[in-house]
């Protein structure tokens, strides 16, 4: 009986520990435009943009800026509007316009007929041309026409993309120029198109770029413009006017010439010439990235982890339960959903839940999408875990819970799960390291953990191997500091063996 007694306060910890995980659920709360009273009512607009796109948005100290970034300023500032970035993948930013978690894009968008037909364009402010971009070593390919056949990293979405196709090129797609131009260094694609000041930037970045610029990709000047929804004519409208004001004034040259020693606001400002960074060791980027991947497990990794566990655990004991139970509409729903958590990847998961359910009137902010995503995911595999465990206890516990008078909740809370949780622990432990790794697909859908802000230094530096590899480093001591504490669990519970 002193046994028994000593599961009550386990029972009250973990009854506390769903509490808060369901309470931090609800304290992140959903999203949305919000507005600031500052003398005036003040909108507060969400602009997304990629954070890794030098020189136009890209993150410097920890600090976003880039042309494209002081542009918005400027016109929030100008329309009588709060700016709220949001950061993510080019790939994912339309998708975010789709579905309502943010109201803008800033992020040198080409105007082009297809984008027209489903959004509303500001009056362009910046004007830039395509340029064919190879491996230093790579002379097969000097025009447009080269292109046919051979293979191209791009970003799906962009506009480069489809001139690329159109040019009949084999197009891969990748999220960023710093991704693009490490293909094209290793030998791994053929050719790049690209914006001229982006790639004149990156080259001007680095110690050994590796790759050149060999032709314009035709004559034509591609015109960029701020992007909004259809239903958002009147905010359209007021960053419309506010770069007509800005153009005027001569603030759109003052912030080119700033970043570019040229006026890219119009056609014949003259040819741009980005300072770019000269390059920077990969010592320099770790002692960089150090502090703010810390701090991304800190509030990003370490909190998903802890909450999609435990809701998780909470889900796989009734889900088990359930398929133990001798009625048929218990026993079926969880089957089902075991089936489906199990056969289906926990990145398309991650999808349907973070952009499919938008489209039906479901709008979760990107924690909360993440942690319900994980949670469902653990409870499904957990599910199994817990079941196994549970008909591993000897059948004779349960026949003498019945002789002593002990009815099925008794049973399953005072005898059987304390020693199914024993036998559980070590499956359920890999469980959890597995998590811990796998929260790093979180930052598809715009989380800030620990691999996000490493992306973020890789990025825009160009260099991969260092950040990653501390990255990597960061995951394997959390995994390890919960591998000891799997192995004083194992222990504790050791007083449950028969």
């Amino acid at each position: 009986m002193d046994d028994v007694r000593t599961t009550r306060p386990r029972a009250r910890a973990v009854a506390v520990l769903l509490l808060g995980a369901v309470a931090a659920l609800v304290l992140v709360g959903p999203a949305g435009p919000a507005t600031a009273a500052d003398g005036e009512d003040r909108q507060t607009i969400r602009v997304g943009t990629e954070g890794t796109y030098r020189p136009y948005s890209y993150e410097d100290g920890g600090r976003l800026t880039g042309y494209d970034i002081d542009v918005m300023r400027a016109v929030a500032d100008e329309a009588g509007l709060d700016v709220d970035f949001v950061e993510g993948g080019f790939d994912s930013l339309f998708p975010e316009l789709d579905a309502g978690r943010i109201d803008a894009i800033a992020n040198q968008i080409t105007i082009n007929p297809e984008r027209a037909s489903r959004y509303l364009f500001t009056r362009p402010y910046t004007y830039s041309r395509g340029v064919i971009v190879t491996a230093e070593d790579n002379d097969d390919i000097t025009s447009i026409d080269d292109v046919r056949g051979k293979r191209a990293a791009q970003s799906e979405t962009s506009n480069w993309a489809e001139v690329a196709r159109d040019a009949g090129a084999d197009v891969q797609s990748v999220d960023s120029f710093a991704q693009q131009a490490l293909l094209l260094r290793n030998g791994q694609v053929d050719v790049v198109i690209n914006d001229n000041i982006a790639v004149l930037d990156f080259l001007a970045s680095q110690r050994d770029p590796g790759i050149k610029i060999v032709a314009d990709v035709d004559d034509e000047i591609s015109r960029q413009a701020l992007v909004f929804r259809k239903d958002e004519q009147a905010l359209r409208d007021r960053a419309d006017q506010a770069l007509q004001r800005l153009a005027a004034d001569g603030t759109l040259r003052e912030i080119s010439e700033k970043y570019f020693k040229a006026d890219v606001s119009v056609e014949d400002g003259g040819e741009a010439d980005p300072e770019g960074t000269g390059g920077t060791t990969s010592w320099d980027l770790v002692q960089e990235a150090a502090g703010p991947m810390v701090w991304g497990a800190i509030k990003g990794t370490i909190p998903l982890t802890v909450i999609s566990f435990v809701v998780g655990l909470a889900i796989a004991l009734v889900t088990a339960l359930a398929r133990m139970s001798s009625s048929r509409w218990l026993r079926a729903p969880a089957r089902v959903y075991i089936s489906i958590i199990r056969g289906t990847p926990l990145l398309v998961q991650l999808f349907i839940i973070y952009f499919g359910l938008p489209q039906i009137g479901i709008d979760l902010p990107s924690l909360v999408a993440a942690c319900v995503a994980f949670s469902l995911n653990v409870g499904g595999y957990a599910a199994e875990i817990i079941r196994s465990s549970i008909l591993s206890v000897p059948r004779g516990q349960f026949e003498a819970a019945t002789t002593i008078g002990m009815d099925y909740r008794q049973t399953m809370r005072r005898i059987v799960l304390p020693q199914a949780s024993r036998i559980a622990v070590p499956p359920l432990s890999n469980t959890l390291l597995s998590l811990i790794k796998d929260t790093s697909l979180a930052s598809v859908v715009l989380v800030n953990e620990l691999l996000r802000e490493a992306d973020k230094v890789a990025q825009n530096a160009g260099n991969y191997m260092a950040l990653y590899l501390l990255a990597a480093a960061y995951y394997w001591v959390i995994c390890f500091v919960v591998s000891v504490g799997q192995g004083r669990l194992e222990k504790k519970l050791g007083k449950y063996s028969v």
